[in-house]
This record gives structure tokens, C-alpha cells and sequence, in this order.
């Protein structure tokens, strides 16, 4: 099998939930469709079940659940094209010609609604990825908005993230405030991964990582996803561009090592992505950056998807 392209994190289901077209026949106003996918060699999607605002304390399961049955819907009507990722075992699948693997994630825990019943409920629906929190704080934890009260993982958080470890569930930093993140490094069994976040170093922002947060997710074994967010990008986020990207990739890898560093785009949850890397079928653009930059093949690789694959290798559970 060769090395799989896999990207971390994207909000497209939100398109197909409002009838705004389909993953399988395209998708005209998103970033993100099966065809571009398939067009930029793309061989596994995390796909973000986000919650809007006004729903994430009133109604945050329910649209949940509706976002979930909307990708078991697409995946139904692929043909196969479209499969879901549940298990090691399917992962030996990516890679093949023509099929994307889709992985569904909770971007936040609000619908687990203080239930650690509903996180074992969610998994049996096939969710195997949980950012923790979005901006703002819920049972689990506070969000970087909230960053300010330094509040960590509360002792439901902390029942969370252990369950997880047993579930076979990916835990996300993304998005949490610094003492949380302190604490999940803390705590966690195995790999902690920050699916979508940059280096504060490159850019000021407080959704980005601190040199040390950065070191303490690598020494769990985890993986950072360098997004496409252009406001995380550079000061300057209207002239974002690839080259602002592989600039944070290329930070990463030489303070935390090559085999800790991802790619996870947030497409679909940005306006405008920079320049040359306008959708999903444009990926491969990066694999010509990295290597214009003096990246080996096998370092491409491992950034690309080698990474994230190792990742989920680990902490996947054998069988579904």
C-alpha cells in the first residue's frame, strides 16, 4: 500500500445537510467533494461534525446526529467511492484507486450533553476523532475564547479523554485553551493530536501553538495538522498563500521532527483559503512545495499522510 494522503480536518458536511449538493456529484460553493478529492490524490478525509453557535447548548446532539446520517447517506449513495474509516482494518483500504476514506469527528463535545454514555454512543456511530472543545467553554473543558479564566479539564473532561483512550478515539487539542491542553498532555495514554492549528512563532494568533505545546504533543507521539486558515497563516491574512503554509510546516518540522507534522485544512471552514490552494484538488501542490523546499520523498510522505496514518494506526480499534 502506498502512503495515503490524509487531511485532518474539514467542515464540508454542513453543505450537503442543507441540500447545497452532494460529496458524491459535487459540490459547486465548497471547498471539499469527493471528484476534487480524488483530483488532488487525497486518500482520507476527517470530516467535522460542527456545531453552529446558537445550537452548540440547545440542540448540539441532534445536529450531530443529523450531520452524521448526511455522511452515511453520501457514503450510500458513492458506490463505494466513499467508505468510512471505523478500524485498522480499513485502513489497509486507502490508498486504492478512486476511493477516499472519510473519518467523522466531534469538533467540540457539546452533544455528548454531559454524558459520558453518549461519547460510547457516538462511537458505535462510527465518530473516531473528538476536538474536545470548539471556542467556547462546555462540560468538557474551556475554549480558547474562555483561555483568559485558565481553566483545564474539568473531572468530566478528564473521564472524556480516558474513554477515549479505551474507545479507540483520536483527542484533539485544536481549539482548547492552554491549560487544557496542559492537562489532556498530562493525562492522555497515547497520541494527542492538534488537527488543525499553526506555529504561534510564524503568527501571533491564540488558536496557534506555542513552541512548547508544540514539543509536548510530539512527545506523546502526536501529530500537529498545519491548516490553511489564513488569519493563522500571517498577519496579513489577505495575502495568504502556499508558500505561508509550507513556511509553518517547515517550522514545525525542525522544531518537532518530520514524522510530527500533518496537514489539516479546515476547508469549509474559511472563506477565502490562500492563494494556490483554493480546494481540495489542489493538494498536490503541496507535495511540489515541500520538495521545491528540499523535502525528501520520504519526508513528504510522512507529512502528507505517513504521519497521520501512524496515528490512527495506534489508536484505531482493530475491528469495527
Amino acid at each position: 500500500m502506498k502512503t495515503p494522503v490524509i487531511d485532518a480536518h474539514c467542515d464540508t458536511l454542513h453543505y450537503p445537510l442543507q441540500g447545497k449538493g452532494s460529496l458524491v456529484e459535487g459540490i459547486p460553493d465548497a471547498h471539499v467533494d469527493l471528484p476534487r478529492l480524488q483530483a488532488g490524490g487525497v486518500h482520507a478525509q476527517v470530516f467535522a461534525c460542527w456545531i453552529p453557535v446558537d445550537q452548540q447548548r440547545h440542540g448540539a446532539t441532534t445536529f450531530a446526529l443529523r450531520l452524521i446520517e448526511t455522511f452515511y447517506r453520501e457514503v450510500a449513495r458513492s458506490n463505494g467511492a466513499l467508505f468510512p474509516v471505523l478500524s485498522t482494518q480499513d485502513l489497509e483500504h486507502l490508498g486504492e484507486e478512486g476511493r477516499v476514506g472519510g473519518i467523522l469527528s466531534l469538533e467540540g463535545a457539546e452533544p455528548l450533553d454531559g454524558h459520558l454514555e453518549l461519547l460510547h454512543a457516538f462511537h458505535r456511530l462510527g465518530v473516531r476523532w473528538l476536538g474536545l472543545t470548539w471556542n467556547y467553554r462546555n462540560a468538557v473543558a474551556d475554549g480558547i475564547a474562555d483561555a483568559r479564566s485558565r481553566g483545564g479539564l474539568t473531572p468530566f473532561g478528564e473521564e472524556v479523554v480516558q474513554a477515549c483512550g479505551t474507545l479507540g478515539m483520536v483527542v484533539d487539542v485544536s481549539h482548547l485553551a492552554p491549560a487544557g491542553v496542559e492537562d489532556v498532555l498530562t493525562l492522555a495514554s497515547g497520541p494527542v493530536v492538534a488537527s488543525h492549528s499553526n506555529a504561534r512563532a510564524l503568527r501571533d494568533h491564540p488558536r496557534n501553538l506555542s513552541d512548547d505545546q508544540a514539543r509536548g504533543i510530539a512527545a506523546t507521539g502526536g501529530v500537529i495538522g498545519v491548516t490553511f486558515v489564513p488569519a493563522f497563516l500571517t498577519d496579513d491574512p489577505d495575502s495568504a498563500s502556499l508558500d505561508h503554509v509550507l513556511d509553518h510546516i517547515e517550522y514545525l518540522v525542525q522544531l518537532v521532527g518530520v514524522d510530527h507534522v500533518g496537514i489539516g485544512s479546515d476547508f469549509d471552514g474559511i472563506d477565502h483559503p490562500p492563494r494556490g490552494l483554493e480546494h481540495a484538488g489542489h493538494f498536490s501542490r503541496l507535495r511540489e512545495g515541500l520538495a521545491q523546499r528540499g523535502f525528501t520523498a520520504q519526508d513528504i510522505e510522512a507529512i502528507l499522510g505517513g504521519n497521520w496514518l501512524r496515528v490512527l494506526k495506534e489508536i484505531l480499534p482493530k475491528e469495527a
